[in-house]
C-alpha cells in the first residue's frame, strides 16, 4: 500500500519539513515556499487515511501554522498544463514546483565517487532528449525509447529505452507489471526494478518511484530523424461509464480527456442528455486537461512555480475542450473581475482551513454525480485546489473543498513572481457545513440553481453538483477596499463609515426586490447602489454626529428586517434563516426545490442568512428564477465559450428534441410536407423577380431572363473626403507632430521623404476588400508615389493584411521594407483593434483558436517597438480594452472623432451621423414603429420554450424559434394566410417588406435584411432552411439570402449579379460582389455570423438589423455596442425628428414650439434650440480651402501655443498651401461608402445635442424624394435583455450600456468607482477607463505595467484613433496619410523670399565692363566703375531711395500709394532643399549629429568660457566680450601657456591654399532663433573645416548654447541686450581688427609680414539657406536672346571662389546678388558689379579700419555701412554669377518691440502710435518703455510729412543727410554726403535741396561746409542730437540760426525716461 509512513505525523518527519520550509522561505525572495502540510499530506502516493488518524495531530498544528500561511499563500490554478503534457490529472502533482526543497524520497545514497548531476545517469552520462536527438541510439529488440520527467529538471525530458512488454498497450492495457529497462548513456542493461533504475538515472524523486508517474512520454523519430517527444503513454484503462448512478470512483482518462462526455458532464454544467456508451472512441489528439483553464501556460516548465493540482470536473464535449467548465484563470488575477470574479477572494477574511473528503464515510456523497472525471478511490489528496468553489457554471468537484480567504488578489500565470503556491490542508468536516445536491435536480425542477457568493464561506457541496452553478458576480461588491484618503473624497465618504455585513444583507435583498421579474442582477448596478447607500450612511452620520455602529442592526433585528423586506416583492424573493451554517439554508432551498410540483411558482431569489454567533451573519442568494438563473450561467462564458458549448451541443445532437419541436409549424402542420405540396402546386413556375406582385407567376426561364435597366441615379463609386474626416487627419498629423516635437528623440520627421504603410484587419474576407477597395477610390498609393498610375489598382492588396496565419510571412516582408528603407516613414494601421487582444503567449499555451494572439505577435513584437521610422496607429470604434492601467498608448496620443455643437444648419444634401446616442434618443420620438424595437411576443414564446429545454443554451432555442418565425412569415405572406396569427408583427412586417419591395420597383431593387446569428453552425442552419422554403416558395428570383461568414467571400446567385451589374452599368465579365457595398439595392436576407461584427459597412438600402439572438451572454459594452454598430450610418436630415412634444418644456420654449418656416407646409418643430445658431462646419465638401482647411484646425492651435508649435507650425501654415480655393480634393474615401455626410457629422457624445434638438421635418420632402434615395436610420430589433440596456432612457432604467464592464478582456480595478456618466465625451471616458479598469492576464497588455504610472512603458510612436462605428476613421486616416506625406515633403523644401529687385527703372551704368566668362573681378576696372548708389534689395522697398543723378529724372507721381503696408506679406516660393543647405535644430542626419550634437558622455560644461577684453576708439572705453569654445574647437584659438587665458583667434595667411578649408571666420548674429536660425552648416560647408561663430546677445546665450553646444559663441556684453542688429556688426568688426592686430604681431614674431595674415571675415545673417551658380548659356540659333542656367551650390564653393579673387585685398566688401526666380529668365548682367550688398558679405576689416558700423542702428545699418565705405573711395564688388536664397523664418531675428507705456496704468490699452514715440521735452507725455534709438527710427519712418513736406514726392530736391542714412519713408528721396575730406560724393551741383538732417554730427561738419549747399524755400530742417546741451552747442557751432528759423515748440525728445537716455531733435524752416 505504498509508504508505511502515509498519513501519519512522524515526528522527525515533520522537522525536516518543518526545517526545509523555514529554509527555503529565508531563501526564496520571490515564491511562497510550498507549506509543510501539503509537502507532508499531499504527497501524491499516500493511501487514503482515516479522518482519526489526521485529527488531533492536525489540531495541534492548525492555530499555529495556519495563521501564517493564509496570510500570503494561496490556492493557485492559473495553469492549465498543455494538451500533451496533461497525463494524470492528480499524478502531476508530485512535481510541485516549489522553490523549497523537494523532501527526497527515502532511496539508497548513490554510490562513492558516481555522478549526480541531474539529467546524467550515475556513470556521469547525459541522458536529456535535446542532447540526444541526433544520436543514433543503439535499441535492442522489444524494447522502445521512452522519456521519463525528472522532478528538477521540468524542462527537460531522459531517454530510456524499456521493454514494452511493461508498457500499455493503445487502451490503457496489457502492461505486465514490472518493470525492464537499460540506461542510454552508459549502455547499462537488465534493471529489474524501478526503483533501482531511477536511482541510477538521478530522477531524485519526492515519492516513492512508480513508472507509471514518471515514464511519461513515447520518443519517436523524424523524418528527418530527430528524436522527439512523441504521444502520451496511456498508463490508465479508458473505460466507458455506464451511468451516473453507478459511477466508479476512478481516476479520469486523460486520453479521452474533455472529449468523453459522460452523461452527468455538460460543459457549463449542462448535463448531456444522453448516455456515452464507448468513450475510447475519441483519439487522445483531441485530449486536454480535465479543466483547460483557458490562456494559461503549462507551468510545469517553469520551476518557481506550484503546478496546480489538476481539477478532475465533469468533462466537457468533444468540440468544447477547453475552458467554459473552469473558472477563467484571468478572473482569478484580479480580484475585480466584474462578474467573473475570482472565487478565491469571495470568503470572508479570516482563516478558514481547505477540508480533504474524509474519507470512505463520505463516498456515498459522491456516488450521485461522479462519473469519468470522478477522485480516485485510493487517495483524497485535495486534487482541486484549482476550484476552492466551484469553478462558475460548472459541476463542483467532489470530493468538496471548501474555498481558502485571502486578502491579496490571486496572481495567476506568466509571472513567475506573482505565484504563490496552493495551500491545502486536511481539516475535519462539521457535518453541518456540508450540502448533498438532490438527485435529478434539474430533471425535477426544470431550473439549474445559480448561487451568488455573498459573504462568508460556502460549505462544500457533493452529490449531483452538476445541477448546480457558483457565481462570484457578486462577491467583489461585498469587499469594500481599503481607500487613501484622497479616494474618500472622491467619493465622499468618511473613513470611519463602510458597511456592515448586515447593511449589506439588507441591500441586497432591496436590490432583488427591485430588480423585477425580467431582468438580472448586474454587478455594476449593485456596486453603485452600495457606493450611493455608503454616501448616505456618511451624510446621516454627519448630520446626526453617531458613529457608526448606531446604524448597523442588531442579529435579532437582521431577520426580522430581511424577511419585511423579502415581503414586499411578490413571492419573488425569500429569506431563509439559520443559525449555524449557510449549508443548512442552501440544503432546504435545494430540497423544497425537489419537492415543489414543476407547477407551483418559485421564487426568483433565494437569499440564504446564517446567524452564527461564533462566525458573525453570512449570506448567500440561491437563484432559482427560471429566467434569471439561466441568464447568470450563461452569461460567466465568454463569446469564445458560449459558441464552443453551442457547437458542442449541435454536434451531439443534444438539440434533437427542440429541432423536432420545429418540424411542425404552430397549426401542427407538417413543415417540410407543406413546402413539398406547395413547390408540386407551383409546378416550374416563380413568383415574378420585380415589378409585379408575389401572386404573379411566370415561368423560371422567363424570370431567369428578365433584365434590370440601368440605374442612371445608382450611386456609383465616387467618394470624397469629408470636413469631419479632414479635421481628424489634421488632428492626428497635429499629434504626430507633437510626438515629433516632445524632445524625447521618438521621432524625427526631418529624416524622413516618403510615406508607406500596411493596413492590418481582423479576419473577415469582406473587411480586407472593403479596405482595398477604399485604398483604391482614395487614389492614396498614387498621391503618395508608392504606385504608378496604371498598377495601383492591381498592387492595392498588398498594403492590406489579414490577422490570419499566413500573416507571419507577410508581415516579415515589410518589416523587412522597414529596415531597408530608413528615410521612409512607415505607418502601421491596426484597423479594429480592439477585436483580437489575446496575449501571444496565454494563445499558445492554451491552445485556443488559431488566430488567437496573433495581433499581439505583430503590434507588439520587438521590431515594431524599436522600428524608428514605424508609426502604429491603432484604430476603433470600441477602444476601451485599449485604454486601461496598462495600455501602452500614451493619453495624449488618442486622437477622438470631432463632436459638433450644432447640426442646425447643414446643407440640403448633407447627410447627419446616427449612432448608438442617436438610437437611444429616438425612442423618444414618438413614432409609432420606433427605430429601436424590442419583440415583447418573441420574447414570451423564448420564454416558455426555455422552461421546456432547461438543458440547452438559451441562444440555440432562441435560434431555431427566429428560424421557425420567419418560414412561417414566408409562408403566411404568400400562400398559407392563416398562419399570418402565428408569426410575431415585427417578423411578418419585415418580411413582407423584403418580399414586396422587388415587386414595386422598375428595376427590381428593395430592401436588405440582415440577422445576427454569432454561432457558424447556427448562421448555416439558418441560411439552408430559409433558401429551402424560399426555393420552395418560387422567390428565388424575388430576393437572396446570403451568408455572411468572415472566414468566406460573399456568394451570391449569377441572376443576382447580373442585375447588380445591369444597375451599375457594369460591363466587366468577372465582376461579382466583393464587399456587402456591392449589394446596394439587392433584396436580400444576410446572416451575419461569426464572434463579433469587425466593422463592415453595409449599403444604404439595409433597413432591418435583427438583433434578436444578441442576449444575456452580450453584457460587456463593447459586446453589445459593436452589435447595434451594424445598424449606425449617415442619415438625411429629413429622416430625422426631435422628440414628442409632451416633453416637459420650459415656458419659453412652449412658445416657439410651432412655427411655420419657408412655406405653410413645412413645420419646424423647435425644442429647446441652442443659443447658438451658428453653424458648426460650412463650406461645400469639395474644397479644402473652403472647408477652412488651410487653416489650422481650433483644436489644433490649443494645443501648444504658436511659437512653440515646430513641426506644427510647418503642418498649419503649409500643408495645405498646395490647394487653392477653387481646387477640388480628389474624389476620395471613406469609410462610410456611399452613405457618408457631406460636411459636417453629429456629435458623439450624448452631450452633443440635447434630447430635444432641432429637426426639421418637411412634410412633402420625404413623399419627393423616392424612398430608396433618402438615407434612413435602419430599423434594429433587439432582445429584451440589450433593449433595456440601449433604449435605457425609455425603459427607465438607471443603466445603460456604457456603465457595464467595457470590454471581456478587462477587469474593474476597483469595486468603488464613480459612475461612468453617459454625457461624458469620448476623452473623459478614456480617462476613466484608464484609471478603473486593468488588463486580464490573457489581455496584449497585461505585462505592461509596474508599480509606478511612471514606470510603465507607453510606446512613444503609437497612435489611437477612435471614433464611434461607421463614422468614416478609414477615410480619415488614408487622409491622415495623404497629409503626412506633404508635410514631409514640406520638411524638405524650404521657403524662399521670392522678390524681383527694386529701382531698376533709374540705376546708374555701373556694370563692369568685363567678359562674361570671367571668375574674378579685374581690380583696375572695377575702381573706373562708378558706385551704383541706388538700392536694389527688395526688402528695402519702404525706404527712402538714395539719390543719384538718374533718380532727379524720375517724376514719382504723388498718387502713389502713400501708406506704406509694412506688414504686407513678402512674396515666397517653395524650393526643395539640397545636399547644400543651411539647417536648424530640427534637422537631423548621421553625417552632421556630431558636428550639431554634444556627446552626451561629454558635458556641456566642457565648452570654456573666456573673457577677451580690447578697447574701442569708437566707445572711448574698453569692452569685454566673452567666448563660449567647446573643447573641440580650441584649435581655432591661441591661449597663453599658463592659465589657459584667450590670447587671440588664428587666422590664415593670404597666401595658404587649402582646397578642404575656408580661410575667412564666419560670423552669424541671430536673436531669437535658437531652434530656427540656420546655424548648422555642415552641408553648406560639405563638411570642411571651418571656424563659425554664433553671435548672440547675453540673456539669449543659454538657449543657444543649449541648441547649439558644438559652436562657438561670441557673448555681447549686457549693455547691449536691447541693441539692434548694428551693435552686433560693429562689435565684430572692432573685435575682428582688434585680434587681426594681434594675429600679425603673433605672426609677425614668427617672421610673417604684416601684410601677409588674411583681413578678411565672413558675415552672414541666420536666415541664408542656399547659394546658386550662374553661368551663361551659349547663344542658340533659334534665339538671339542669352540665358543663363543656376545649379546650386555649396556655401565652401561660394567662399572659396571668392578667397581666390586677384588682388583680394584691395577690396573692401565683396558679396553676392540675391535670388530671385526671374534671373534665369533674364539676359544675365555682367558679372560683376559696384553696388550695395547686404546679409552676406567678405568684408576686409583692415581696408576699413576707419568706417564704422553704426552701432546704435535698428535699421539700414548695412546701407549706411555701404555709403560710408564707399564714400571713402574703397571698392565694393558684387559677384553676379553667384546668388543668395534667403529662408521666410517667421520667428525672431530683427523683429520691432512691442512698445509699451513704461508704468501701466490699466491693462487694455490702445495701441502706441509711431507719432506718439516723440514729445516736447518736460511734457507730461506717456514715457515709453523702448530704446530711444528705435524710437527716433520708427518715428522717422513714419513722420515724413510732418518733418519735410516739401520733399515728399519731390525726387529732384532731395533731403540733405550728411554723413548718415536713415530711413525717412518711402516718398522722399535722401542724397548722402560724406563730410570727410576727400570723400567721394554725388554731383549735387545746381540740386535745390527740401531739407537738411542732421543726425549726431561730428566735428568734420562745420558751417562753411554747408553752406556749400542750396536749400528751397520753405525747406525744413531736422537736427538730432544726444542730449539737450549737445543740440544747443551744434546749431551754435553750425551757424544754423542765420538761414533757418526756430521756435520752441519746435524742440522734441524721444518719448523715453531721463534714465532711458532719451534723444533730442529740433526742426526749423529754411528762410
Amino acid at each position: 500500500m505504498g509508504n508505511s509512513y502515509a498519513g501519519q505525523l512522524k515526528s522527525a518527519r515533520f522537522e525536516e519539513a518543518l526545517h526545509n520550509s523555514i529554509e527555503a522561505s529565508l531563501r526564496c525572495n520571490s515564491v511562497v515556499p510550498r507549506p509543510i502540510f501539503s509537502q507532508l499530506y499531499l504527497d501524491p502516493d499516500q493511501p487514503s487515511f482515516s479522518l482519526e488518524d489526521v485529527k488531533p495531530k492536525v489540531e495541534e498544528l492548525d492555530k499555529e501554522l495556519m495563521h501564517r500561511y493564509t496570510q500570503n499563500g494561496s490556492l493557485d490554478f492559473s495553469s492549465s498544463q498543455t494538451v500533451n503534457e496533461m497525463d494524470e490529472d492528480e499524478d502531476d502533482e508530485d512535481m510541485s514546483d516549489s522553490s523549497s526543497p523537494p523532501i527526497p524520497y527515502a532511496q539508497k545514497p548513490a554510490p562513492e565517487g558516481s555522478c549526480t548531476t541531474d539529467g546524467f545517469c550515475q556513470a556521469g552520462k547525459d541522458l536529456r532528449l535535446i542532447s540526444l536527438c541526433m544520436e543514433q541510439i543503439d535499441v535492442p529488440p522489444g524494447f522502445l525509447l521512452v522519456g521519463a520527467k525528472s522532478p528538477n529538471l521540468p524542462e527537460h525530458i531522459l531517454v530510456c529505452a524499456v521493454d514494452k512488454r511493461f508498457l500499455p498497450d493503445d487502451h490503457g492495457k496489457n502492461a505486465l507489471l514490472g518493470f525492464s529497462g537499460n540506461c542510454i548513456g552508459c549502455g547499462e542493461k537488465g534493471f529489474r526494478y524501478f526503483t533501482e533504475f531511477s536511482n541510477h538515472i538521478n530522477l531524485k524523486l519526492t515519492t516513492q518511484p512508480k513508472k507509471q508517474k514518471h515514464l511519461k512520454y513515447y520518443l519517436v523519430r523524424s523524418a528527418q530523424g530527430v528524436l522527439s517527444k512523441g504521444p502520451l503513454i496511456c498508463w490508465k484503462e479508458c473505460r466507458s461509464r455506464q451511468s451516473s448512478a453507478v459511477s466508479h470512483s476512478a481516476k479520469p482518462n486523460p486520453s479521452a480527456s474533455p472529449s468523453t462526455t459522460p452523461e452527468s458532464g455538460a460543459a457549463n454544467g449542462y448535463k448531456a442528455g444522453f448516455t456515452q456508451t464507448d468513450s475510447s472512441i475519441f483519439r487522445p489528439a483531441q485530449s486536454s486537461s480535465a479543466v483547460n483553464l483557458s490562456g494559461m501556460q503549462d507551468l510545469s516548465r517553469n520551476k518557481n512555480i506550484v503546478k496546480p493540482i489538476a481539477l478532475p470536473v465533469q468533462l466537457v464535449g468533444k468540440t468544447f475542450a477547453t475552458s467554459p467548465l473552469s473558472l477563467r484563470s484571468s478572473d482569478v488575477g484580479s480580484g475585480n473581475n466584474g462578474g467573473r470574479t475570482s472565487v478565491m477572494n469571495s470568503t470572508v477574511s479570516r482563516p478558514v482551513p481547505h477540508s480533504m473528503s474524509p474519507g470512505p464515510s463520505s463516498m456515498s456523497g459522491e456516488q450521485a454525480s461522479m462519473t469519468s472525471s470522478g477522485p480516485p478511490k485510493k487517495r483524497h489528496r485535495g486534487w482541486s485546489p484549482g476550484s476552492p468553489v466551484p469553478p462558475p457554471a460548472l459541476v463542483l468537484p467532489v470530493p468538496a473543498i471548501r474555498p481558502l480567504p485571502r486578502t491579496e488578489p490571486v496572481l495567476s500565470a506568466p509571472v513567475p513572481q506573482s505565484m504563490l503556491p496552493g495551500i491545502l490542508q486536511p481539516q475535519p468536516i462539521p457535518a453541518g457545513e456540508t450540502v448533498i445536491v438532490p438527485e435529478n435536480l434539474l430533471n425535477n425542477s426544470g431550473v439549474r440553481p445559480v448561487i451568488l457568493i455573498g459573504y462568508g464561506t460556502l460549505p462544500y457541496f457533493y452529490g449531483n453538483v452538476g445541477d448546480i452553478v457558483v457565481s462570484p458576480l457578486l462577491v467583489n461588491c461585498y469587499k469594500i477596499p481599503h481607500l487613501e484618503n484622497k479616494d474618500l473624497d472622491i467619493f465622499g465618504l468618511t473613513g470611519s463609515q463602510l458597511l456592515s455585513v448586515e447593511n449589506m444583507i439588507i441591500l441586497t435583498i432591496q436590490y432583488l426586490v427591485r430588480l423585477g421579474p425580467d431582468k438580472i442582477p448586474l454587478r455594476e448596478e449593485f456596486e453603485q447602489i452600495m457606493l450611493k447607500a455608503m454616501q448616505e450612511f456618511t451624510v446621516r452620520e454627519q448630520s446626526l454626529q453617531m458613529s457608526a455602529q448606531y446604524i448597523s442592526l442588531s442579529p435579532t433585528q437582521l431577520p426580522w428586517l430581511a424577511r419585511l423586506i423579502a415581503s414586499v416583492s411578490q413571492d419573488m424573493v425569500h429569506v431563509v434563516v439559520t443559525q449555524n451554517s449557510l449549508a443548512e439554508g442552501i440544503s432546504e432551498t435545494l430540497r423544497s426545490l425537489t419537492e415543489m410540483k414543476r407547477q407551483q411558482k418559485l421564487p426568483d431569489y433565494v437569499v440564504a442568512i446564517c446567524t452564527s454567533k461564533i462566525r458573525g451573519n453570512e449570506f448567500c442568494v440561491v437563484v432559482l428564477g427560471q429566467y434569471q438563473s439561466r441568464a447568470l450561467a450563461e452569461s460567466m462564458l465568454t463569446t469564445s465559450e458560449f459558441l464552443k458549448e453551442i457547437s458542442y451541443e449541435l454536434i451531439t445532437g443534444k438539440v434533437s428534441f427542440l429541432a423536432s419541436h420545429f418540424k411542425n409549424t404552430s397549426l401542427g402542420d407538417e413543415l417540410d410536407k407543406l413546402l413539398e405540396i406547395m413547390q408540386q402546386r407551383r409546378g416550374d413556375n416563380v413568383v415574378i423577380p420585380f415589378n409585379g406582385d408575389v401572386n404573379e407567376c411566370i415561368s423560371s426561364q422567363d424570370a431567369a431572363d428578365m433584365v434590370s435597366t440601368q440605374e442612371l441615379d445608382f450611386e456609383t463609386e465616387t467618394f470624397q473626403i469629408y470636413q469631419p474626416q479632414l479635421t481628424v487627419a489634421r488632428k492626428l498629423l497635429s499629434q504626430v507632430c507633437a510626438i515629433a516635437d516632445s524632445g524625447n528623440q521618438s521621432l524625427d520627421l526631418g529624416h524622413f521623404s516618403k510615406v508607406d504603410f500596411i493596413v492590418v484587419v481582423p479576419r473577415s474576407e469582406v473587411l480586407v476588400q472593403q479596405t482595398i477597395q477604399r485604398i483604391r477610390q482614395s487614389g492614396v498609393l498614387v498621391d503618395l508615389g508608392l504606385e504608378e498610375n496604371g498598377a495601383a489598382y492591381q498592387r492595392a492588396e498588398k498594403y492590406v493584411v489579414r490577422l490570419d496565419n499566413e500573416i507571419q510571412t507577410k508581415f516579415e516582408i515589410f518589416m523587412k521594407r522597414v529596415k531597408q528603407n530608413p528615410y521612409t516613414l512607415f505607418v502601421l494601421v491596426h484597423d479594429n483593434a480592439h477585436v483580437d487582444l489575446t496575449s501571444a503567449i496565454s494563445s499558445s499555451l492554451s491552445h485556443g483558436e488559431p488566430s488567437h494572439g496573433l495581433a499581439d505577435r505583430v503590434i507588439n513584437c520587438r521590431e515594431v517597438l524599436e522600428a524608428f521610422n514605424l508609426l502604429v496607429l491603432q484604430v476603433s470604434s470600441f477602444p476601451y480594452a485599449l485604454q486601461t492601467l496598462q495600455s501602452r498608448i500614451s493619453s495624449s496620443n488618442e486622437v477622438h472623432w470631432i463632436q459638433f455643437s450644432n447640426m442646425e444648419d447643414l446643407g440640403r444634401d448633407e447627410k447627419l451621423y446616427f449612432g448608438l446616442n442617436e438610437y437611444g434618443k429616438s425612442l423618444q420620438w414618438g413614432i409609432t414603429s420606433p427605430l429601436l424595437r424590442c419583440d415583447e411576443t418573441f420574447e414570451k414564446m423564448v420564454y416558455t420554450l426555455l422552461e421546456r429545454y432547461p438543458r440547452l443554451h438559451s441562444m440555440v432555442i432562441r435560434c431555431y424559434l427566429l428560424i421557425q418565425q420567419y418560414l412561417e412569415a414566408l409562408m403566411a405572406l404568400t400562400t398559407m394566410a392563416s398562419l399570418r396569427d402565428h408569426s410575431t408583427p415585427e417578423t411578418l412586417s419585415i418580411m413582407d417588406d423584403i418580399i414586396t419591395s422587388p415587386g414595386k420597383d422598375k428595376s427590381g431593387r428593395g430592401h436588405m435584411l440582415v440577422i445576427r446569428i454569432p454561432s457558424v453552425q447556427l448562421a448555416m442552419l439558418a441560411k439552408e432552411r430559409l433558401q429551402e422554403a424560399r426555393d420552395k416558395l418560387g422567390l428565388q428570383y424575388r430576393f437572396e439570402i446570403i451568408l455572411g461568414n468572415p472566414a468566406s467571400e460573399l456568394t451570391v446567385a449569377k441572376h443576382f449579379v447580373k442585375r447588380l451589374k445591369a444597375w451599375r452599368g457594369n460591363d466587366q465579365e468577372d465582376w461579382f460582389p466583393h464587399t456587402y457595398q456591392d449589394l446596394e439595392g439587392l433584396p436580400c436576407i444576410v446572416v451575419l455570423t461569426g464572434k463579433d461584427p469587425l466593422g463592415e459597412t453595409f449599403p444604404r438600402s439595409l433597413k432591418y438589423c435583427d438583433l434578436r439572438l444578441i442576449d444575456s451572454s452580450y453584457l460587456t459594452r463593447t459586446a453589445l455596442e459593436q452589435e447595434v454598430g451594424l445598424a449606425c450610418c449617415y442619415v438625411s436630415k429629413e429622416a430625422i425628428r426631435g422628440p414628442i412634444v409632451a416633453l416637459d418644456l420650459s415656458e419659453k420654449d412652449q412658445e416657439k414650439a410651432s412655427v411655420f418656416e419657408n412655406d405653410a407646409e413645412e413645420l419646424l418643430i423647435d425644442l429647446e434650440r441652442p443659443q447658438s445658431n451658428s453653424s458648426a462646419v460650412t463650406g461645400t465638401s469639395g474644397s479644402i480651402a473652403e472647408n477652412g482647411v488651410s487653416s489650422s484646425s481650433a483644436t489644433d492651435k490649443s494645443q501648444k501655443p504658436p511659437v512653440s508649435l515646430n513641426f506644427q507650425n510647418v503642418v498649419n501654415s503649409s500643408v495645405d498651401e498646395g490647394f487653392t480655393a477653387g481646387e477640388t480634393l480628389k474624389q476620395e474615401c471613406d469609410s462610410l461608402g456611399n452613405q457618408i455626410a457631406s460636411s459636417t457629422t453629429s456629435k458623439l457624445s450624448t452631450s452633443s445635442f440635447s434630447i430635444s434638438q432641432t429637426f426639421r421635418l418637411p412634410s412633402q420632402s420625404l413623399k419627393e424624394c423616392k424612398g430608396l434615395h433618402v438615407a434612413l436610420p435602419r430599423v434594429v430589433i433587439l432582445s429584451k435583455a440589450a433593449y433595456c440596456f440601449l433604449g435605457s432612457q425609455k425603459s427607465g432604467q438607471q443603466l445603460s450600456s456604457s456603465s457595464l464592464l467595457p470590454h471581456a478582456d478587462v477587469s474593474w480595478t476597483s469595486s468603488l468607482r464613480p459612475l461612468l456618466h453617459k454625457d461624458m465625451t469620448s476623452e473623459e471616458q478614456a480617462l476613466y477607463y484608464r484609471q478603473w479598469t486593468a488588463a486580464r492576464q490573457h489581455h496584449a497588455d497585461y505585462g505592461n505595467q509596474s508599480e509606478t504610472a511612471s514606470g510603465r512603458s507607453f510606446h512613444p510612436r503609437r497612435l489611437l484613433l477612435t471614433g464611434p462605428p461607421q463614422v468614416g476613421k478609414t477615410g480619415s486616416y488614408l487622409q491622415f496619410l495623404r497629409i503626412l506625406f506633404r508635410m514631409l515633403i514640406r520638411l524638405l523644401e524650404v521657403d524662399v523670399y521670392d522678390e524681383e529687385a527694386i529701382n531698376t527703372n533709374y540705376t546708374e551704368d555701373n556694370e563692369v565692363a568685363q567678359s562674361n566668362t570671367d571668375q574674378w573681378p579685374d581690380v583696375e576696372i572695377i575702381s573706373k566703375t562708378a558706385f551704383d548708389l541706388s538700392i536694389h534689395d527688395p526688402k528695402y522697398v519702404f525706404m527712402s531711395p538714395v539719390y543719384t543723378e538718374q533718380l532727379q529724372r524720375i517724376e514719382q507721381e504723388p498718387n502713389k500709394e502713400t501708406k506704406t503696408d509694412y506688414s504686407r506679406k513678402r512674396n515666397t516660393v517653395s524650393m526643395m532643399l539640397t545636399k547644400y543647405a543651411a539647417y536648424n535644430t530640427f534637422h537631423h542626419c548621421e553625417q552632421c549629429h556630431q558636428y550639431m550634437d554634444i556627446n552626451p558622455s561629454v558635458q556641456m560644461s566642457d565648452s570654456t568660457l573666456h573673457a577677451f577684453t580690447f578697447s574701442s576708439s569708437m566707445l572711448g572705453e574698453e569692452i569685454q566680450l566673452h567666448f563660449i569654445i567647446p573643447k573641440s574647437k580650441e584649435s581655432y584659438f591661441v591661449f597663453s601657456k599658463q592659465g589657459k587665458h584667450l590670447e587671440s583667434m588664428r587666422l590664415p595667411l593670404v597666401s595658404d591654399k587649402n582646397v578642404n578649408a575656408v580661410k575667412s571666420p564666419i560670423f552669424t548674429p541671430s536673436s531669437g532663433r535658437h531652434e530656427h536660425g540656420l546655424l548648422n552648416l555642415y552641408h553648406a560647408m560639405e563638411g570642411v573645416n571651418h571656424l563659425h561663430l554664433l553671435v548672440v546677445k547675453e540673456y539669449e546665450m543659454p538657449l543657444y548654447r543649449k541648441y547649439w553646444p558644438n559652436h562657438i559663441m561670441l557673448v555681447l556684453p549686457g549693455m547691449f541686450n536691447n541693441a539692434g542688429v548694428g551693435a552686433a556688426r560693429f562689435l565684430i568688426k572692432e573685435l575682428s581688427y582688434h585680434n587681426l592686430e594681434l594675429e600679425r604681431n603673433r605672426l609677425e614674431e614668427l617672421g610673417v609680414k604684416r601684410q601677409c595674415v588674411w583681413p578678411f571675415i565672413v558675415v552672414m545673417d541666420d536666415s541664408c539657406v542656399l547659394w546658386n551658380c550662374h553661368s551663361v548659356q551659349e547663344q542658340s540659333s533659334q534665339s538671339m536672346d542669352q540665358g543663363t542656367t543656376s545649379k546650386n551650390v555649396s556655401l565652401k564653393s561660394v567662399l572659396q571662389h571668392i578667397e581666390a579673387t586677384p588682388k583680394i585685398v584691395h577690396y573692401a566688401i565683396l558679396g553676392i546678388q540675391k535670388w530671385n526666380s526671374k534671373l534665369s529668365s533674364r539676359p544675365p548682367k555682367a558679372p560683376f558689379s559696384r553696388c550695395h550688398i547686404h546679409d552676406f558679405i567678405l568684408l576686409n576689416i583692415d581696408l576699413t579700419q576707419n568706417v564704422q558700423y553704426d552701432l546704435n542702428r535698428y535699421y539700414c545699418e548695412d546701407v549706411d555701412f555701404n555709403l560710408r565705405t564707399n564714400s571713402s573711395g574703397l571698392l565694393i564688388c558684387c559677384f553676379n554669377n553667384f546668388s543668395l536664397m534667403k529662408k521666410h523664418i517667421q520667428v525672431g531675428g530683427q523683429k520691432d518691440f512691442a512698445v509699451k507705456p513704461k508704468i501701466m496704468v490699466s491693462e487694455n490699452l490702445t495701441p502706441i502710435m509711431p507719432l506718439q514715440y516723440v514729445c516736447a521735452p518736460d511734457s507730461e507725455h506717456t514715457l515709453l518703455a523702448a530704446p530711444a534709438q528705435f524710437l527716433l527710427e520708427k518715428f522717422l519712418q513714419h513722420a515724413t510729412y510732418k518733418l519735410f513736406p516739401k520733399a515728399i514726392h519731390n525726387f529732384k530736391s532731395p533731403v540733405l543727410a550728411i554723413d548718415c542714412y536713415l530711413n525717412i519713408g518711402p516718398e522722399v528721396a535722401l542724397c548722402y554726403i560724406s563730410s570727410r575730406p576727400h570723400s567721394v560724393n554725388v554731383n549735387c551741383e545746381g540740386v535745390f535741396f527740401s531739407g537738411l538732417l542732421l543726425y549726431l554730427c561730428d566735428s568734420f561738419v562745420g558751417a562753411d561746409f554747408l553752406k556749400k549747399f542750396k536749400f528751397l524755400k520753405g525747406a525744413t530742417l531736422c537736427v538730432i542730437c544726444q542730449d539737450r546741451s549737445s543740440l544747443r552747442q551744434t546749431i551754435v557751432r553750425l551757424e544754423l540760426e542765420d538761414e533757418w528759423q526756430f521756435r520752441l515748440r519746435d524742440e522734441f525728445q524721444t518719448a523715453n525716461s531721463s534714465d532711458d537716455k532719451p534723444l533730442y531733435f529740433l526742426t526749423g524752416r529754411h528762410i
